[in-house]
């Protein structure tokens, strides 16, 4: 049987280590982690239930500092990186370090304990509003058997009690029974949690994405028609006055022509001429983000970050009612200005719409002959890519056989075709 022998020391494999491949010795590194530095001797990695899915997920824990996450920061596929890691004792002794192939490192950010606990809270509690009870919140744990390992670990943390304790009575109405304090679900509270974790988040400033997607886009008014003035006069329909005493002979000659340069200039005197180019517009025809009201932009910034917390930490069951809590009359946050205003933007999308769709005619028709060039050109592309299969699996001699000149020759089937039956004498 092979069994591994003991690990060969530095010393050794420097020995027999040729210098001028020190990549034979580099280890893989499989992932990499950035955790807080001031991290007690007590801190570890745990496996606990996703708060929003329930699936099993990798968080840090320090009795001292609180639970964390991780956040994946990695280099673009397009471009491709590896992170070489080396500490300063390697460096000063010119030995190797380790490689990672992927430059990606998952960041340790906190998370609140209180999303891992609001599930076994409302799970406890009853569904009707007037039958849920107070209980204390050992209780509420043990009443879970099949509570994971690792949160009943961080539960009855003896130096994290007081932490957990202060998160439950933020989402919790209690009451004091003697010397044990008693716990129950509020969704109240549950809505203000959030609301205040988004004012901080928008007073911090959204990350670049979500600004740009969920708040400017979001906001940016529709560029309405551009009236243009400039529009050429067509030389048909300007014809001067002393032209209008012609002969009924000539009138009956161009009674044809004249209508047809009737009808051609008023269909493109209300849009741009096909031989011009559409206009640049100006700065004050741009949407710009400034019109609208900073109160909307504010409310607009609560509400993304409000709906990102709550898609990210809250269950689906949850989100939908705190969603009508919300949108009630009693909210703590009114956000019917933003969601009129948003209904506002919707119609003047719908109206440029309409009239770019009415207006523009020589658009569409050249939207249309850019769809059918499109499509011819696909259909040749195709026709090439199965010549060019043909010809690949063809021979040589197949090949040179279809370079002859045929002209006038009998096909090979004339020979091979039926006997023509002989008369009878």
């Amino acid at each position: 049987m092979r069994t591994r022998s003991a690990a060969p020391s530095e010393k050794s494999l420097s020995k027999h280590q040729p210098q001028s491949e020190p990549s034979k010795i580099i280890m893989k590194l499989n992932k990499a982690f950035i955790l807080p530095s001031s991290a007690s001797l007590d801190a570890k990695f745990v496996t606990l239930p996703d708060p929003r899915t329930g699936g099993p997920t990798r968080y840090f824990f320090c009795p001292k500092l609180g639970l964390y996450e991780f956040t994946l920061v990695a280099s673009p596929t397009q471009s491709p990186r590896s992170i070489l890691y080396t500490s300063r004792k390697s460096e000063e002794k010119k030995s190797l370090g380790t490689i990672s192939k992927t430059a990606e490192f998952l960041v340790a950010t906190p998370i609140d304990i209180v999303f891992f606990v609001i599930p076994l809270l409302c799970s406890s509690a009853s569904s009707d509003e007037g039958k849920r009870l107070f209980q204390p919140l050992d209780d509420i744990i043990d009443s879970h058997d099949d509570l994971p390992t690792h949160l009943r670990y961080i539960l009855y943390h003896r130096d994290f009690r007081g932490r957990l304790l202060r998160r439950v009575d933020a989402v919790c109405d209690s009451v004091e029974a003697g010397d044990e304090k008693m716990y129950r679900i509020s969704e109240g509270k549950i809505l203000q949690q959030l609301l205040e974790k988004a004012e901080r988040m928008i007073a911090h400033g959204l990350p670049k994405s979500l600004e740009e997607r969920f708040v400017k886009q979001a906001l940016a008014a529709p560029l309405m028609s551009v009236t243009r003035t400039d529009i050429t006069t067509d030389a048909s329909s300007s014809t001067p006055k002393e032209d209008e005493h012609e002969t009924e002979s000539q009138e009956c000659k161009d009674t044809q022509s004249t209508s047809t340069s009737v009808t051609t200039y008023s269909s493109t005197s209300a849009s741009t001429p096909l031989s011009e180019s559409p206009p640049t517009p100006t700065k004050e025809e741009l949407p710009d983000q400034q019109a609208c009201p900073e109160s909307i932009v504010r409310l607009k910034r609560l509400f993304t970050a409000f709906s990102f917390l709550k898609s990210t930490y809250v269950s689906l069951k949850l989100g939908i009612k705190l969603d009508s809590m919300i949108s009630a009359p009693e909210t703590p946050v009114d956000f019917k200005p933003l969601h009129d205003h948003l209904k506002h933007l919707t119609e003047l999308r719908a109206e440029a719409l309409a009239s770019r769709s009415m207006g523009d005619f020589s658009r569409k028709r050249n939207a249309e002959d850019d769809d059918a060039a499109e499509a011819r050109a696909e259909k040749k592309r195709r026709k090439e890519e199965e010549e060019k299969k043909k010809k690949a699996g063809e021979s040589r001699g197949v090949r040179e056989l279809k370079k002859v000149n045929t002209t006038g020759m009998k096909k090979m089937s004339d020979f091979f075709g039926k006997a023509t039956s002989k008369k009878k004498t």
